[in-house]
C-alpha cells in the first residue's frame, strides 16, 4: 500500500484554506487515535454498516489516521482519501500492519475534487469532515456524483442544534469546539436544503449517536 496524490488539473487550490488545514492535521495526526477512538466508536460503526448495507465499492472521504478501515468486512472494496499527507501516512501503516487487503487505494485529495469517475461507488463515506471543508455543498456536490443511483452518501458529524437550551450551551462553547473541528453554527438544515435543491437526493436518516446524541450519523440517498 502506497500513499499517492491525485490533483486534478485545471482548478485552482484554494491555498489559504487548504494551507492552514493541512498544519493543523500535522499537529494532530500522532494524538488523533488516542483522543477520538472510542468518543467517535458508535458513529464510525454505524456509518461502516450503512456503507456496507449499499454495496462492496464505498469511499472513504477524509479517512483521517484510518480508524474506519479496521470496521469494514474483509469482502468490500474501500478507497481511502484525506487532504493529510501526514493524517494519510498513520492509515497506509495500519493497512500494511493489520493486513487490510479490502483497502484498494489511499490517496492525498480535496474532497471538493474528487478524482474519481461519476457513480463509481456504492457509497460515500465522511466522518468529522463536512463541517470543516470551506464549500460543504462543493464536497457534497462531489459526493453526489461518484455515487451510483440508489447508493448513499452517510455523514457522521456533530450538528448544532436549531433552538432551546442546547442551542444556547452550544453557542457559548463555539470558540472552543471551532479548534477542534466542531461547527454549532453548522445545522442539519443547511444540509437538508443541499438535498432538497439537488432535486435528487432523500435524506433518508438523522441517527443520534452515543454519547447524548452529540454525533450525529446522516444519511442521504441518490434516486435511482
Amino acid at each position: 500500500m502506497t500513499l499517492t496524490s491525485e490533483e486534478p488539473k485545471g482548478q485552482t487550490l484554494r491555498q489559504p484554506d487548504m494551507a492552514l488545514m493541512k498544519k493543523a492535521y500535522a499537529r494532530w495526526a500522532p494524538f488523533y487515535d488516542l483522543t477520538y477512538r472510542r468518543l467517535t466508536a458508535p458513529g464510525r460503526l454505524a456509518a461502516v454498516r450503512a456503507a456496507v448495507a449499499c454495496g462492496p465499492n464505498i469511499l472513504e472521504v477524509g479517512v483521517g489516521t484510518g480508524m474506519a478501515l479496521e470496521d469494514y468486512p474483509r469482502d468490500c472494496n474501500v478507497i481511502a482519501t484525506d487532504l493529510s499527507p501526514d493524517m494519510l501516512a498513520l492509515s497506509v501503516e495500519k493497512v500494511k500492519k493489520h493486513g487490510l487487503s479490502h483497502v484498494k487505494g489511499i490517496a492525498v485529495m480535496d474532497a471538493c475534487r474528487l478524482g474519481f469517475p461519476d457513480g463509481a461507488f456504492d457509497a460515500v463515506s465522511a466522518q468529522m469532515l463536512i463541517t470543516l471543508v470551506p464549500d460543504p455543498e462543493g464536497a457534497l456536490d462531489e459526493f453526489k456524483r461518484v455515487v451510483k443511483p440508489g447508493g448513499e452518501i452517510i455523514l457522521v458529524n456533530h450538528f448544532g442544534v436549531a433552538d432551546g437550551p442546547v442551542a444556547r450551551i452550544e453557542e457559548a462553547v463555539a470558540p472552543l469546539a471551532t479548534k477542534v473541528g466542531w461547527s454549532s453554527a453548522f445545522k442539519i438544515a443547511r444540509i437538508e436544503s443541499w438535498a432538497k435543491a439537488c432535486g435528487d437526493v432523500d435524506v433518508v436518516a438523522v441517527d443520534p449517536m452515543p454519547p447524548g446524541g452529540f454525533f450525529k450519523v446522516l444519511r442521504l440517498r441518490k434516486r435511482a
